[in-house]
């Protein structure tokens, strides 16, 4: 059904775990009237406490009073079942990364939400495609990819399949801005924008492990260079075991050298902050990172089990090798028309992942220095450590042209 706006009244939310309690108070704060699904009962319940001492706890800090705290209580309510969803003009499943469970969620949805109203994912990286394909409504399917915790955070990134409305799109952005965020969209690819350069910032860091360097001293270099928090740092906060089980359920990538030293913490059960011992220790009740030569001997075992001769790994060789890691994907990105500008994807970096506002992005940051001096830079790094460093497309002809990524506009 094609229409040429689309009004957002009413939503519901599938699923119960921490971000979907995150995604329902957001829409909640907006007057966004919520119903709520989870197959476990007892879980939805619990969720529901923990929502209401949520609004408790503001209106303590005086951020709400307790009027606003018992408007947003209000906005929500439980659903019995897909049934009771009928109605609702928009949809978000926000149950774990599994790409059949999604499907299965969707095709029942499909079947019972009114033609009219819009089904959303808020995957982190799965494939918006291969889930608006089981539907009879693929332009009216869209990823909205809420940041965790969701009713604090920021960022939302909008993923349009190849078949997503403008109409949808808009109504999303809409929404994005009711519920106070800053809403980028995205094109469908594996990670989107900002788990796509993640990946390549968080491969150069741990490959840095292994050549010689140490997780406290990759975080504080970072750090240094104005980062909320490195990525070992951030690891132990999210949990290390979250890769390391995804890893172990699609039976691959277990075996890549950069992963190992993930996977022995994970084999030890260091976690991360929930079990107070990750790439850091922590002391009973507190999140204050404390370095463990333990885990420094653990780095060293598994450098030399991999065959590597460890050697000093100096700050700016860490600030280089990750930030450019992330400007390299970034071309990539823009070169693909996965993301509509550099502002864009500056915009994900700054309030997703913590880069540092007053550099002002990756993208920024690598026109300020010169596209002909990324590009050496990069080339350089290529020499010394693979072929996965040559110049993106994009920062070759951008330096040859002495022009800048902002300058950039994909031909549609």
């Amino acid at each position: 059904m094609s229409q040429t706006r689309f009004e957002i009244q009413t939503a519901a939310v599938i699923g119960a775990g921490t971000m979907g309690r995150g995604i329902v108070m957001s829409l909640a704060n907006a007057g966004v009237q919520v119903l709520w699904l989870d197959n476990n009962p007892e879980m939805l319940e619990q969720a529901l406490g923990v929502v209401a001492d949520t609004y408790a706890h503001n209106v303590r800090q005086g951020r709400i009073d307790e009027t606003q705290a018992a408007a947003r209580r209000a906005c929500i309510s439980k659903a019995a079942d897909y049934q009771a969803l009928a109605e609702v003009d928009l949809v978000i499943e926000a149950v774990y990364e599994n790409l059949e469970l999604k499907q299965n969620i969707f095709r029942e949805l499909d079947v019972i939400v009114k033609p009219s109203g819009i089904l959303a994912s808020n995957t982190s990286a799965l494939d918006i495609d291969a889930i608006a394909a089981v539907t009879q409504r693929p332009e009216q399917v869209v990823g909205l990819h809420f940041f965790s915790p969701a009713h604090i955070m920021k960022l939302l990134e909008i993923v349009r399949g190849a078949k997503t409305s403008k109409a949808v799109l808009q109504a999303s952005t809409e929404l994005g801005k009711r519920m106070g965020k800053i809403s980028v969209i995205a094109g469908n690819c594996p990670g989107f924008i900002g788990n796509r350069m993640l990946k390549t910032y968080v491969r150069e860091a741990r490959a840095m492990l292994l050549e010689g360097a140490y997780p406290h001293q990759v975080d504080a270099a970072l750090q240094d260079f104005g980062f909320a928090m490195g990525p070992f740092r951030m690891y132990d906060v999210v949990g290390i075991d979250l890769e390391w089980r995804a890893r172990e359920l699609a039976g691959e990538g277990q075996d890549q050298p950069e992963v190992q030293i993930d996977n022995r913490l994970c084999e030890l059960g260091r976690f991360g902050q929930k079990s107070r011992m990750g790439y850091y220790r922590y002391a009973e009740g507190s999140r204050q990172a404390e370095h463990d030569p333990e885990v420094d001997a653990l780095m060293q075992r598994e450098s030399e089990r991999l065959g590597y001769r460890r050697r000093e790994v100096g700050d700016e060789e860490i600030r280089e090798r990750c930030l450019l890691a992330l400007v390299n994907e970034g071309a990539k990105i823009l070169e693909e028309g996965m993301a509509e500008s550099s502002t864009d994807i500056d915009t994900v970096y700054l309030n997703g992942y913590g880069f540092p506002a007053d550099v002002g992005g990756p993208m920024t940051w690598a026109d300020r220095q010169g596209l002909p001096a990324i590009r050496d830079r990069l080339n350089g790094l290529a020499e010394r450590h693979g072929e996965h460093w040559k110049p993106a497309e994009l920062v070759d002809s951008l330096a040859t042209l002495g022009a800048r990524f902002v300058d950039y506009k994909k031909e549609a």
